[in-house]
């Protein structure tokens, strides 16, 4: 048995065209399948019922094909059973060219669009027109409620053949209804958030901050989603700022709800190069350590921070390897740069960027516009996954990866790259915060040259612990991505979990800002 649509499909000229162009033995397999798919099953009527409008093509007694679109209400193409649909034609233009060539030729097909969702359902089938004066009863289960004009006469359609087709090439559209939908949580998410906001302590205006060497100003705010909000940060003077790289970050001045001064560090997200701009993106965490709720509060136009100079801990490659770019949520800050300069260079990547919320997708619009084919989206919210297992098996064994994002996302990575048998060396990774566990337990570590032994409890990082003790420790991220505060490891196995030490320098350095100890004790030359 063969599926039906093949049998009225691949006809012997349909069938030379695939030979011709290579596809035959692709196409021979819907001739060999024991589904003949000729009437249809309940996930095909869900579908139809859901629909507002589908194409329709009937063939004219001279040979040519006429495609109509029809359009009414949610469900007006109408489910009579199994092997037959139906609707109700209305008075239109009075050319009726779709009902005389139904006069001459009863076949039609039909293509039935969710565009929102990227699905596609073609029918063929055979009609027949019914006036009321013939079956009034058939005429009545077509009507629409919500449309009362009268009907003039039904199309009835004996289902011969269905086929969902794959979305490639679908560009997914919204109605009105489904744009509403997608923004009720937004804008739930933004009356949560501006009603913490009004909780907090009115704002302390201040005019500068910070005391770090380069000095900059607030010369541009634009919200890019309900969190998310970018910072446009030039010289004083106007003059042309330290040149950076892609993946470059800017560690910036904070005032904290308690009034304490800290610094927090954003990767710069406007293009690379000598730029007479840094863009910075941040998100407002309401239940982060309180550094991106004191930016969105506090920083406003003409506002000068002191900033420390910007650093990378996150370079991007300079040879001729392709690269892989993956992004999560405002991981996208970091990898934007590296794809803007692949694509300026002509070098061969691809990006991969995931989110919760199209809508709510930072840089979006703007990355559609620049990358073109090189950009794949994944909204969770349109029910689009990010497989990075299948990303990987289809990178090219030269290329190099490059992700930033949750740390589910970068474990995902890391893990699919070990059960591939992929070199650690060819992963790279950022991270925005340190990475904890929910079994993580209160360890002890041993400060040498301190002569302290010190507890470091399961919510504190053994660099909060150090300097709580009154010990002095260098650290510039906090998140395991720069090195900064790696000290010599004397004793204790230790629990690893930065980005930058090598295997080698693992065995006798530790990252105190994110490792801990796998056995409940370290011993560190402090």
């Amino acid at each position: 048995m063969s599926r039906a649509f093949a049998d009225i499909s691949f006809t012997a000229s349909v069938k030379a065209a695939q030979s011709l162009y290579g596809s035959r033995d692709a196409n021979r397999g819907f001739e060999l399948v024991e589904e003949k798919r000729d009437h249809l099953l309940k996930q095909d009527m869900e579908f139809i019922a859901a629909r507002d409008s589908f194409y329709q093509a009937t063939i004219s007694q001279n040979g040519w094909p006429y495609v109509q679109h029809r359009g009414g209400p949610a469900g007006f193409l109408k489910i009579l059973d199994a092997k037959t649909i139906g609707y109700a034609d209305f008075s239109g233009n009075a050319q009726y060219l779709s009902v005389g060539n139904l006069f001459a030729d009863d076949k039609i097909s039909l293509i039935l669009m969710d565009y929102a969702n990227r699905r596609r359902l073609k029918i063929w089938g055979r009609a027949r027109i019914v006036h009321e004066s013939e079956d009034p009863r058939l005429i009545a289960r077509l009507e629409m409620s919500s449309y009362r004009a009268r009907v003039e006469r039904a199309v009835v359609i004996t289902v011969e053949a269905i086929e969902w087709n794959c979305p490639q090439h679908i560009t997914p559209r919204f109605t009105d209804k489904e744009v509403q939908a997608m923004l009720a949580s937004l804008l739930t998410e933004n009356r949560q958030l501006e009603e913490q906001l009004k909780q907090q302590p009115a704002p302390v205006k201040l005019s500068r901050l910070g005391h770090g060497p380069l000095e900059l100003v607030i010369t541009g705010v634009r919200q890019l989603s309900p969190r998310i909000r970018a910072y446009e940060l030039r010289d004083p003077a106007g003059k042309d700022l330290p040149v950076v790289t892609a993946g470059a970050h800017l560690r910036v001045p904070v005032l904290l709800a308690d009034g304490q001064a800290g610094s927090r560090q954003y990767s710069i997200s406007s293009a690379a190069g000598k730029p007479d701009v840094y863009e910075i993106a941040v998100l407002a965490e309401p239940e982060g350590r309180g550094g991106s709720m004191a930016v969105h509060s506090l920083y406003e136009l003409g506002m000068h921070l002191h900033c420390d100079l910007p650093r990378n801990d996150f370079e991007l490659h300079a040879h001729a390897a392709p690269a892989i770019l993956i992004a999560g949520g405002i991981g996208i800050t970091a990898i934007k740069p590296m794809a803007e300069g692949l694509q300026a260079q002509g070098r061969p990547y691809a990006l991969h960027y995931a989110g919760r919320q199209l809508q709510a997708m930072a840089y979006r619009k703007e990355l559609q516009e620049q990358l073109g084919a090189s950009l794949h989206l994944y909204a969770a919210d349109q029910d689009q996954r990010l497989d990075i297992r299948q990303i990987m098996v289809a990178a090219s064994k030269d290329s190099l990866i490059y992700v930033c994002g949750p740390a589910s996302m970068i474990a995902a990575v890391l893990s699919s790259a070990a059960a591939l048998g992929i070199d650690k060396q060819r992963i790279r990774y950022e991270r925005f915060a340190a990475q904890k566990s929910a079994d993580d337990e209160e360890i002890r570590v041993e400060l040498v040259r301190s002569k302290k032994v010190i507890m470091v409890r399961a919510d504190q990082s053994v660099l909060q612990a150090v300097r709580a003790h009154g010990v002095a420790a260098d650290a510039e991220c906090e998140t395991g991505n720069c090195g900064t505060c790696a000290v010599k490891l004397l004793g204790g196995q230790a629990q690893h979990r930065d980005a930058v030490l090598t295997e080698a320098e693992q065995k006798n350095r530790i990252c105190i800002c994110v490792s801990r100890a796998q056995a409940g004790e370290l011993v560190l030359d402090l």
